[in-house]
């Protein structure tokens, strides 16, 4: 947290300094929340988690029988040594629908909060206040959610738009100077082949889609706009509606 007053400096330049710095998640509360489990870990280490886990894989097992949902698994990752077990990536796309779309019904019908929100899924944690009713009513909720809707074949250009645009990353200047740089606002569809003054996050999962330096792209904006569009959170962004971007004047 910065304190400013007065003209001394500019507080828009601070904002970015600040923004480029700082976590993208600053809680005492979190950190309070860490620091009790820590004291409860140290009491019996060996088998506190076990009850945790022990629901954790009984929930996996159930929600794979639901048909039209999808659940993360470790061997989907066979070169990662380890995947928490008390964390649940549940997909919904069989069933037609974004995880913005399937959080907003479970949250709002079943009281179900969740750890993260994608494009496609929903991350659930479990842990040491976790009991059975609360992964019964998980289940319950997702159970429901895949009764009343329709399996649906995604349509392939939206299926494009899903996947974040990483593999054609063009960089024309490096971030300092594209920090300091002169820069304008310009629409979002007179923003394709410009090169970006803003660093652009949609979060989950916090990895910038645009930084300063890079060349935006049709992919990008097109990702970033059906991220939007599904009710998710863009971090950094300028305008908050996203219909503007600001550029490097550049030639």
């Amino acid at each position: 947290m910065l304190h400013v007053s007065g003209d001394i400096v500019d507080k828009e330049t601070i904002s970015m300094c600040l923004q480029t710095l700082q976590s993208t998640s600053p809680s005492y509360l979190l950190l309070a929340s860490l620091d009790a489990a820590r004291a409860q870990l140290s009491e019996s280490p060996d088998v506190i988690f076990n009850e945790s886990i022990e629901l954790a894989n009984e929930a996996k097992s159930l929600l794979k029988r639901i048909p039209g949902i999808s659940v993360l698994e470790h061997s989907h990752f066979p070169n990662f040594p380890a995947k928490d077990p008390l964390w649940l990536t549940v997909g919904f796309w069989e069933l037609g629908l974004s995880g913005y779309e399937a959080d907003e019904i479970l949250y709002r019908d079943f009281g179900i909060v969740c750890e993260l929100i994608g494009n496609k899924s929903i991350t659930y944690a479990l842990n040491l206040g976790t009991c059975r009713d609360h992964v019964q009513r998980l289940l319950s909720g997702i159970k429901h959610l895949a009764g009343t809707c329709s399996s649906i074949q995604q349509p392939k250009d939206r299926e494009l738009t899903d996947h974040a645009p990483f593999d054609d990353i063009i960089r024309k200047m490096i971030p300092r100077d594209a920090f300091f740089a002169r820069k304008r606002k310009v629409m979002v569809k007179e923003s394709i082949d410009k090169v970006s003054g803003e660093l652009i996050c949609p979060y989950p999962p916090g990895i910038p889609v645009l930084i300063p330096g890079e060349v935006i792209t049709q992919r990008a904006v097109d990702y970033l706009l059906n991220v939007k569009s599904k009710g998710g959170y863009i971090s950094g962004a300028s305008d908050p509606l996203l219909s503007s971007i600001v550029v490097c004047d550049v030639q």
